[in-house]
């Protein structure tokens, strides 16, 4: 388990009912969430949220009670990292503060190895690798295929103080957007990827996890260096474990490097309990 414990302007307050009470900053938001099959007892700041998260029997779902700005930030200080804060359809916010287990973990390989490290970021969504990795001194690929999304990425490295870093957005389907870097001689150091479980590119492109994951990559890493630094793929598609994506990245990336992979569960402490929410998964592997 990989745990994002080093928050201050985030806080998982407490989960019960399918639900997680949450504090974004200043403002507490309640939002569902399917790992949450247990009951607890409520206190009164669940009642007292400034806006919360119901989903429609017909499908998808809005925010109610709901007494938050537009949009507003918050600050990862352990990596002088900020982040716009946007409430938005399908419960969203435009942030997965879990994934700052990641951060944490490929900032100190990208900050200690002493070269220059090209990082190339697939699904990226608004940018919390990108400006993790941006920060850590390397120079990002950033590719989503959502115009919205990348306008945010490059909204929060702003925030962040890396509005003049050496990041590359673009707006594309990633599997194509790999091919034609592969045909062009384009190399990278590093890989991550955060593919949704079901998803359409730009053009219409169909995506679905458990189909393509393997196709994609075996094609990622034929876009690694010589002397590669790291390859992280997230999931979230319960279906699809941990150990499932360690094998894919051992027989595509260990079998020709070396180096040492691992796989994980993502998790978020709880504070009112001091138990930990599952959040996803993760698989990692490193040269060194």
């Amino acid at each position: 388990m990989w745990a994002a414990e080093n928050w201050k302007d985030y806080e998982l307050i407490d989960t019960s009912d399918g639900e997680r009470l949450e504090k974004w900053g200043k403002f507490t938001l309640v939002r569902p969430d399917p790992q949450v099959i247990w009951s607890a007892v409520k206190g009164r700041d669940w009642a007292s949220a400034d806006a919360s998260y119901k989903r429609s029997k017909s499908g998808g779902g809005a925010w109610s009670s709901n007494r938050l700005p537009e949009s507003w930030s918050i600050g990862y200080e352990k990596l002088g990292l900020k982040f716009v804060i946007k409430p938005m359809g399908f419960k969203h916010t435009g942030l997965f503060p879990e994934q700052a287990a990641n951060w944490d973990w490929f900032y100190d390989l990208i900050a200690g190895t002493g070269r220059k490290i090209r990082v190339l970021n697939l699904f990226a969504y608004t940018g919390g690798a990108t400006v993790a990795a941006a920060a850590a001194g390397a120079s990002v690929v950033h590719v989503d295929a959502s115009k919205g999304m990348v306008a945010q990425a490059k909204e929060n490295a702003a925030l962040s103080g890396l509005a003049d870093a050496p990041i590359r957005y673009i707006v594309d389907d990633c599997r194509k957007f790999t091919e034609r870097e592969i045909r062009r001689g384009n190399r990278y150091d590093a890989v991550i990827m955060d593919p949704p479980s079901y998803g359409r590119g730009p053009g219409g492109e169909m995506w679905k996890l458990e189909e393509n994951i393997n196709e994609l990559v075996k094609l990622t890493a034929g876009v690694l260096s010589d002397d590669p630094l790291f390859f992280l793929i997230n999931s979230y598609t319960t279906g699809l474990s941990p150990l499932t994506m360690r094998y894919l990245i051992d027989l595509n990336v260990k079998s020709r490097f070396g180096g040492v992979s691992d796989a994980g569960e993502l998790a978020l402490p709880v504070k009112r309990t001091g138990g930990y929410l599952p959040c996803g998964a993760a698989a990692r592997w490193t040269k060194n």
